[in-house]
């Protein structure tokens, strides 16, 4: 229907009437959205906000010439709240992370614990199998030994040279009254108590102690390096996740997040460019510890090879009991000689019962094969190791971009045009943005950082440790981790892990030379890595590689040594039948 001129005259004001009430009321000024994102963000109870916008002189961080939706008492939650959310996008970031690294951990000392039982059953199969009258007997020395071994990895022993000479040390007497001179029992506890001691005066096993040591120390230094690396990456993750902001960073990241919210905006989102200068201000110190982040995970890389390269503890584990069968081998083949030596030293047992003369000639133990068990366990291992590095590589740079990955999260404009800028809605932010690190924030706009932290000092002098257990002060690249061929070499005193001030009237000669009786070498308590590289490029000294022949004519003021290693050659077949021709031509 068309409408009359004279029906418009009067419908125009009345149109335009209403258009102006309805207008009134969509833009009367309300503190709505304030109050709801107040609520649903937890900041704190609903009477703090007002319901419509007014003026608080007592505002400090979110002053504003106009009308406002904010109190001081509202400032006041805003900065305990800003403080837990930074915190929690920390924490989210990184649980993941030290998720993976405790746990690895945990595989890592699980897979240790099984091959350490392998070991031991081995060794024991190994006696049962050659040297069936002293098995039953080896089995608590053979115990003793891969639990101190056990020990010692979860740095609770102190120095395995002590470990392998203390095994060897109770094995003696096994040997002697077993192998050497059979037909000894009931012998009284002084007796056997003089046979171990004497160990290490007589050398009756020659330098197989110390070749033990120097195949098995290496990779089981490693894997308990490893652990105690992989608890501290553990410690330095939780330090940071409680970083410290100081007041001036609190001011900016309520400035940003939430002094929007004053002027009604509570969906806009800081631009990218004022965020990063905020949290690199923020994060500063957090930043510097990049660097040695980073050489901790190369750390975390050259440990984990070690372990489970071709040299490594599975490896080493096995390689105990071959060299505990080389050692009682060479004792056999030396039998005679160490007899005398015995007879003078410890005289001769009150009690002798005859008995067989069983397992009192060489022989080469048919040692019972578990290979492909041990390297199933550790191929598990070995794949774990491979994604384990993979993973944490991907957070070499996790403190260098921890300004970043928080600001790529909610904090980014979603399909937006404008952003906040902390004083005002706008395209795109002018300032200058800074870099990372604490050097980097003398010119950052938006932060004034004051100076170091203690705690990030603290997570680097952790971090700094890491690097010093590895490889030292002032070690070369070249020389680190180097490979020791089994018993090859001969090192200074000073490179020696048992090296220490002192001489034979001190009671520190080694075994197979000094006096008998002379004290048995103990290593201090106090932290080792502090001195050299805990892999040291030379291997330690062969105590008693020296062997000095011991006949029956001897002068009494000699000191007893170990018997002459004529007999002794590289292959055990050989060995076994030259054993056999020495034990009837003597």
């Amino acid at each position: 229907m068309e409408m009359s001129p004279k029906r418009l005259k009067w419908l125009l004001p009345l149109w335009l009437l209403l258009g102006w009430f309805s207008g009134v009321h969509l833009r009367s000024p309300s503190c709505h959205e304030v109050r709801t994102a107040f609520q649903l963000r937890q900041i704190g109870p609903l009477n703090f906000v007002p319901d419509f916008p007014g003026r608080d002189e007592e505002l400090q961080i979110c002053m504003h010439d106009g009308p406002t939706c904010c109190t001081k008492r509202m400032e006041e939650k805003y900065q305990v709240v800003v403080r837990r959310e930074v915190l929690q996008s920390i924490h989210f970031l990184s649980y993941e992370l030290k998720y993976r690294i405790e746990k690895n951990g945990e595989a890592f000392q699980e897979a240790f614990t099984s091959l350490i039982h392998i070991a031991s059953n081995h060794t024991n199969s190994m006696f049962k199998t050659g040297y069936r009258t002293m098995a039953k007997e080896a089995t608590e020395v053979v115990k003793g030994l891969f639990t101190d071994i056990s020990l010692y990895v979860l740095d609770l022993s102190w120095s395995f040279e002590d470990i392998v000479l203390s095994f060897f040390d109770s094995l003696f007497p096994l040997v002697y009254n077993r192998l050497i001179h059979p037909g000894l029992n009931e012998v009284s506890l002084d007796y056997l108590e003089c046979l171990r001691l004497a160990r290490q005066d007589i050398n009756p096993f020659g330098t197989y102690p110390m070749k033990m040591v120097a195949e098995v120390a290496r990779p089981l230094q490693a894997m308990k390096t490893l652990l105690q690396v992989l608890n501290i990456g553990s410690e330095v993750i939780n330090m940071t996740k409680n970083v410290v902001f100081t007041r001036e960073c609190i001011r900016a990241l309520v400035k940003m997040e939430y002094c929007s919210h004053c002027h009604g905006l509570t969906l806009i989102k800081p631009c990218v460019a004022y965020c990063l200068n905020v949290m690199r201000g923020c994060l500063a110190n957090v930043a510097d510890i990049d660097p040695h982040w980073r050489g901790y995970i190369s750390n975390l890389d050259e440990l984990t090879s070690i372990i489970t390269g071709p040299r490594g503890v599975e490896q080493a584990l096995l390689r105990v009991a071959p060299l505990v069968n080389e050692a009682i081998l060479h004792a056999q083949l030396n039998g005679p000689e160490i007899s005398t030596t015995v007879s003078k030293v410890c005289d001769q047992p009150q009690e002798r019962v005859i008995t067989t003369l069983l397992d009192s000639t060489v022989r080469t133990p048919a040692t019972p094969s578990f290979k492909p068990q041990a390297v199933t366990q550790f191929a598990n291992l070995t794949q774990r190791r491979r994604d384990f590095m993979n993973y944490i590589r991907r957070f070499r740079t996790f403190y260098a971009s921890l300004a970043e990955q928080i600001c790529e999260g909610e904090l980014l404009p979603q399909d937006s045009s404008t952003c906040w800028s902390g004083e005002n809605v706008v395209e795109s932010y002018t300032n200058r943005v800074v870099g990372n690190g604490l050097k980097e924030q003398a010119n950052n706009p938006e932060v004034k950082v004051r100076g170091p932290d203690s705690m990030v000092k603290k997570v680097i002098d952790k971090l700094l440790y890491v690097d010093k257990m590895l490889h030292g002060k002032g070690s070369k690249q070249s020389e680190q981790w180097p490979s020791r061929e089994a018993g090859s070499g001969v090192g200074s005193d000073e490179d020696m892990e048992s090296s220490g001030e002192c001489d034979d009237e001190d009671g520190c000669t080694g075994s197979g030379s000094g006096e008998v009786g002379h004290k048995k070498k103990t290593h201090a308590p106090e932290d080792r890595w502090a001195k050299n590289n805990i892999f040291p490029a030379v291997a330690p000294t062969l105590k008693g590689a020296k062997v000095a022949s011991t006949s029956s004519t001897s002068d009494t003021g000699s000191k007893p040594g170990a018997a002459p290693n004529h007999c002794s050659l590289s292959s055990v077949a050989t060995v076994t039948i030259l054993g056999l021709l020495c034990h009837w031509l003597l």
